[in-house]
């Protein structure tokens, strides 16, 4: 299993120039903020991700996946419809 430090290092790196935030709360569950470096505004922020399940680099980069599709789909929405975190 990869360790909680090294897979927030990887985590954060995988969403540059995107600036990432990733801790791990009192339940043992991953944070991830991402925030946009040109506005400084928080775009998106995903909560209990079970570190457990990100135990390869292939979790790892779906999960990545996934969450940077969530971004992309938020930011095709006007403000109207869908708030953004």
């Amino acid at each position: 299993m990869i360790s909680s430090l090294e897979l927030r290092h990887i985590i954060e790196t995988a969403f540059l120039p995107t600036h990432c935030v990733c801790i791990v709360d009192s339940s043992n569950s991953l944070v991830i903020q991402l925030i946009n470096p040109t506005t400084e505004k928080e775009e998106l922020t995903v909560t209990g991700i079970d570190p457990r399940s990100l135990a390869s680099s292939r979790d790892i980069a779906r999960f990545v996946a996934e969450v940077k599709e969530e971004m992309r789909a938020r930011a095709q929405l006007p403000d109207k419809l869908y708030r953004r975190a």
